[in-house]
């Protein structure tokens, strides 16, 4: 599979694009729509440089979804893809809410593990708490 435009476009309302680096909220020296690797202070990029990373960065998401070995329905698939894209494929592969979705849990526990993840520096943050939503939302389409 392959992660939809629906999932793009969300992509760059969640990450925004700032095309000269910048310190995210975990001080990750971070540039264009959530990209991190590789990334210096003070380096600066195009559009057009921005939208190549965020789709290159996409890919290893994607990659590693679908070699889960589970059937996903494209909604699913976008959720959990951008979940990897903002928390981690490790925070994935370790998570409460993979072992439930490989166990077929009911939906109240699938949306509560999602709901984990809207920490920032140990606080709740709001922008964390929108996107898990969105990907709830996403998820049982």
């Amino acid at each position: 599979m392959r992660a939809s435009e629906i999932l793009i476009n969300q992509l760059k309302v969640f990450e925004g694009c700032k095309l000269k680096a910048y310190r995210d909220t975990n001080k990750i020296p971070t540039i264009g729509i959530g990209h991190t690797r590789g990334v210096k202070m003070g380096q600066v990029i195009t559009m057009s440089q921005a939208e190549s990373l965020c789709r290159t960065d996409i890919q290893e998401m994607e990659h590693y979804v679908n070699v889960l070995g589970l059937h996903f329905t494209q909604g699913q698939y976008d959720a959990l893809v951008d979940f990897v894209y903002n928390c981690g494929i490790g925070t994935l592969r370790k998570s409460k809410l993979l072992a439930d979705i490989r166990s077929k849990a009911d939906k109240a526990s699938i949306e509560n593990d999602f709901l984990q993840f809207v920490k920032s520096g140990g606080k709740v943050t709001p922008g964390l708490v929108t996107r898990r939503k969105w990907e709830i939302k996403r998820y049982f389409e």
